[in-house]
């Protein structure tokens, strides 16, 4: 998009919404994940509450599943008014701005409550640079702990060379790395795909993504590792937010508060039913070996160095303010 064209969209997102309640504002919120995914079910919940909570002076159609963007789209749809709103993977983005993988420090924070500290400590500074981005954060939620799929029994490195691995951001992609995989980029909604054609053969993910894509039908084992909680976040373009009046502002906050706590809360119940799934559809659901996660806890540290150097003085003093909690 050339920047007379921004220029002009953004423009209108900022006058329609000026109009007020004279006109109820439509905005389309691409989301990366299934319509089943709680991810994706909680867009919805949101999507009602500010029609609710504005009056009807926003109206949110949720667009699931990549349907209106690609997953790897969403963000610059969003920081570029193509789209006014939009959700996706915060870590997604740590390749472009390095404190967004706050959240994929291996074995820091793996608990709901602790993951939920960690945020509570980096959201400010991760804001701010998300504000540089043109991008103001709603809400985020949290997914259950993050393990390994193979299509095969792994107790070490020794068993993982060569494995095509399909990797969703920095953090992933070196673990593959690491352990002597190929790291394949491959978007959620592609996930299934890429499995069954032999483009990924191994990922890491929570239960809910072998859940929502039923890789049971190309994969035999889960290991439980519980590496991080990764979040997604809601995002607002930044001119259509200042264009709103502070009721209507305070409204939509409202409703992000709420969908926030709900989705988290959400995500814990879920984690242990999506082992439950797995299993009963006749997947191994394992914790991982010692050899294997010695291995992992190994690359967890030299992964947390590597963010230190690049994320800066802002990554230090999260990782500080956390560990003095």
């Amino acid at each position: 998009m050339n920047k007379t064209l921004l220029r002009t969209t953004v423009a209108g997102f900022a006058v329609a919404i000026a109009a007020g309640a004279a006109q109820a504002e439509t905005w389309d919120m691409p989301m990366a994940y299934a319509s089943s995914n709680f991810h994706s079910e909680m867009g919805v919940v949101f999507a009602e509450k500010v029609r609710e909570y504005t009056d009807g002076e926003i109206d949110i159609t949720v667009h699931p599943g990549g349907s209106l963007f690609k997953g790897g789209e969403i963000k610059r749809a969003v920081q570029t008014g193509q789209a006014p709103i939009g959700e996706r993977f915060m870590s997604a983005h740590a390749n472009e701005v390095p404190l967004l993988g706050w959240d994929n420090l291996p074995f820091l924070a793996t608990s709901y409550a602790d993951n939920e500290k960690l945020w509570a400590i980096a959201k400010d500074k991760v804001n701010a640079q998300l504000a540089d981005q043109n991008l103001v954060t709603l809400y985020t939620c949290p997914w259950p702990g993050q393990g390994f799929y193979f299509n095969k029994e792994v107790n070490s490195s020794e068993d993982t060379q060569g494995v095509k691995f399909r990797s969703y951001n920095t953090a992933t992609a070196t673990f593959a790395e690491e352990l002597g995989m190929i790291p394949v980029q491959v978007e959620a909604a592609e996930l299934s795909q890429a499995l069954a054609t032999g483009v990924a053969e191994a990922f890491i993910s929570s239960g809910a993504t072998g859940y929502d894509r039923k890789v049971w039908e190309q994969l035999s084992h889960y290991y439980k590792v519980n590496a991080w909680l990764p979040r997604n976040y809601v995002m607002v373009n930044k001119q259509v937010w200042d264009g709103l009046d502070a009721e209507v502002q305070t409204s939509v906050e409202k409703a992000a508060a709420e969908t926030g706590a709900a989705c988290a809360a959400k995500s814990e119940e879920l984690a242990n039913w999506y082992f439950e799934q797995l299993e009963a559809n006749g997947m191994n659901v394992v914790e991982a070996g010692p050899e294997f996660l010695a291995e992992l806890e190994m690359i967890g540290a030299k992964m947390t160095e590597d963010w230190l150097a690049t994320a800066g003085e802002d990554g230090q003093a999260i990782l500080d303010g956390f560990k003095a909690n």
